[in-house]
């Protein structure tokens, strides 16, 4: 098999490693005997460096038929030695280890040389959901009109933009019809590549018609969970993690993302509701409370209760308590996306935003978010929100 590989016609290719590549393999394996009990392991760690070094030479390769022999050859022999994709690899020196297309591989190597340990990568996260709530990376919570198309990413490596529609007719209720996003060319791990979903079409691919492949080799890949109803879209070589769901007729989107990749952005690009926040003038709430109505403009109380969505304050409670035992700013979320417009499916969509948060979210003891009390603490125990009444006057003023 070895000499299928590659020898002879490698050196008609001198721009392409797959000769190096072999050629470690080679040296890795040449002292290892069958009868000896670590035989699988070692001779794995070897086709586990082969298959890294491979990847790492695949676009000035792409064209090489001897390089795609040597990648269907690792394939065949890791199937029959039962390797796994992940785990050690040998090394005869640091470089070998070095996936370029791997961030957190590309952390540990700053590690290595440094000689000193650098504190492991920050990581960040945000998320989008409902009428809609926007969760930003410094974990504030904030209720948004935002109608039309805003940008909640814009770095160097990361495009994201949204596009919110209205909910209920004669309300200033938006949720989201429309997410674009663009991994941005990078070095030899990937072109750019552009990602679309709207309402009723949330494709397992980019616009371009590639999915990214083997999610265990490939630095930029998607994972359909759900037909049509939830992906992840998973970006090894920028450490960016993304989750996309359609409940409903709307989309929910959260992401995870080191911050020193986030905070790579120029001037120009500051607009960026994840890292910012919704400008003043397009927020409902009020540093995290969405906003009681002036006393003069308060209708009748039995009007407030029975609002025309369909949901007293009541039934809204039970249903949002259904899927959220915590009484959190997700759950009160729920309760006054209900009151607004009567969709129960916003309640999947709050309780899929916290479970994307406990998923995504680097920090347990930041997972739930609990309203700010008069004396700005933070607790279950907010005047405002312990008197669930009130959100029927906060309906009022925003209807």
């Amino acid at each position: 098999l070895l000499s299928i590989l590659c020898l002879g016609d490698c050196e008609l290719h001198t721009s392409c490693g797959i000769q190096k590549c072999t050629t470690d393999f080679v040296s890795f394996t040449s002292h290892l005997n069958a009868a000896l009990e670590d035989f699988d392991l070692e001779f794995c760690k070897a086709l586990r460096a082969y298959s890294v070094c491979t990847y790492r030479n695949s676009k000035v390769c792409r064209g090489n038929l001897v390089y795609h022999s040597a990648v269907l050859g690792i394939g065949d022999l890791m199937t029959q030695r039962n390797c796994t994709k992940n785990g050690p690899t040998s090394s005869t020196n640091s470089e070998m280890t070095h996936d370029p297309c791997n961030y957190s591989g590309h952390t540990d190597m700053r590690e290595h040389h440094g000689r000193e340990k650098t504190p492991p990568p920050t990581y960040l996260f945000c998320g989008l959901f409902g009428d809609p709530h926007l969760r930003t990376f410094k974990d504030h919570f904030q209720t948004c009109k935002v109608e039309g198309a805003w940008p909640l990413i814009d770095n160097k490596y990361l495009s994201v933009q949204v596009t919110n529609v209205p909910v209920v007719p004669g309300s200033s209720a938006t949720a989201t019809n429309k997410i674009t996003i663009i991994f941005k060319s990078h070095q030899d791990c990937t072109d750019q590549k552009v990602y679309q979903a709207m309402t009723d079409d949330l494709p397992a691919a980019f616009v371009d018609g590639t999915s990214g492949g083997d999610e265990n080799t490939r630095s930029l890949h998607i994972v359909e969970k759900v037909s049509g109803k939830y992906i992840e879209m998973h970006a090894r070589y920028i450490g960016t993690t993304v989750y996309i769901r359609q409940l409903g007729h709307y989309l929910t989107l959260a992401i995870r993302m080191p911050q020193e990749l986030i905070m790579a952005y120029e001037e120009s690009q500051d607009l960026q509701l994840c890292v910012n926040g919704c400008p003043s003038n397009e927020r409902i709430d009020q540093s995290g409370h969405l906003p009681l109505p002036v006393m003069g403009k308060l209708l009748p109380w039995g009007a407030a209760s029975h609002p025309r969505s369909g949901y007293t304050l009541e039934t809204a409670t039970t249903k949002c308590h259904e899927k959220m035992l915590v009484k959190d700013i997700y759950f009160y979320s729920c309760v006054f996306d209900l009151l607004t417009t009567g969709d129960a499916n916003f309640t999947a969509a709050a309780h899929s935003a916290l479970q994307d948060v406990e998923a995504l979210h680097p920090s347990k003891e930041h997972w739930h978010i609990f309203p700010r009390s008069g004396n700005d603490g933070v607790g279950r125990d907010s005047k405002f929100f312990v008197s669930l009444g009130l959100l029927c006057l906060i309906l009022v003023a925003y209807l």
